[in-house]
């Protein structure tokens, strides 16, 4: 069954247009990646899903529901959850309070404390500490700590590779099989395309706002790949 759909989806920045009529769908349990390069859309295409930009109604569906114009508040009351690019935690709360923040959403579900410290045992640890204390990769960690207390049906991961080293990039990937274990779909956009293509059912390429290729991995081949990504 399908969970989200995009039709036509399009994204401005004032008068700069980011994204060309988009078309993406993601089905229930399913990992689906977004790769492109820097600038290609990816995160705005999150940001139209999340609310964080406008849309119209009809341009985004979820289980059948137009929520493009719902506010993000709203849209993680239906489910969707979004780790953002940055991590975007908040400085003057705990590791714990910036977790307990997501529960403001109640929504009923697997995900509490206990089951995120146990898919990030480091969290519990520093459990206590301010969050700019935390290393990037606990930072990480707790954002998408944050985003499961929600009690996601889908988690939108926005570049939670970015800017961390490659041991703590394993480590943050390897929790995702555990997050899909609860039924969670996931969004998954990335620039490591090996990375990307290693954890995802299917796979849609952007390049400057619009979709140039989409399929499962396991059927493009790395010529294709290429082409989409950087157009040559």
């Amino acid at each position: 069954m399908t969970l989200l759909a995009t039709s036509g989806l399009t994204a401005f920045y004032g008068d700069f247009q980011a994204l060309f009529g988009v078309d993406v769908t993601v089905g229930e349990g399913e990992a689906v990646a977004i790769i492109g390069a820097n600038g290609a859309g990816k995160s705005t295409l999150l940001r139209s899903i999340a609310g964080l930009l406008p849309a119209s109604p009809e341009r985004v569906h979820y289980r059948g529901k137009p929520i493009g114009a719902l506010t993000p508040a709203d849209i993680v009351a239906q489910g969707i959850a979004l780790v953002p690019e940055g991590r975007r935690l908040f400085p003057s709360l705990t590791v714990e309070e910036n977790l307990l923040m997501g529960q403001q959403a109640k929504r009923k579900g697997a995900w509490n404390l206990d089951r995120v410290y146990g898919l990030f045992p480091m969290l519990r640890e520093r459990r206590h500490a301010g969050a700019t204390s935390l290393s990037g990769g606990q930072q990480q960690m707790a954002a998408i700590g944050r985003a499961l207390m929600t009690n996601p049906e889908l988690l939108l991961c926005d570049e939670i590779s970015l800017g961390l080293a490659p041991i703590v990039i394993r480590d943050v990937y390897a929790a995702l099989p555990g997050i899909r274990k609860e039924g969670t779909a996931l969004v998954v956009v990335e620039q490591d395309i090996n990375r990307a293509l290693g954890v995802a059912d299917r796979v849609y390429c952007l390049q400057e706002g619009r979709i140039t290729l989409e399929g499962r991995p396991q059927d493009l081949s790395r010529e294709q790949i290429k082409l989409a990504y950087f157009g040559i």
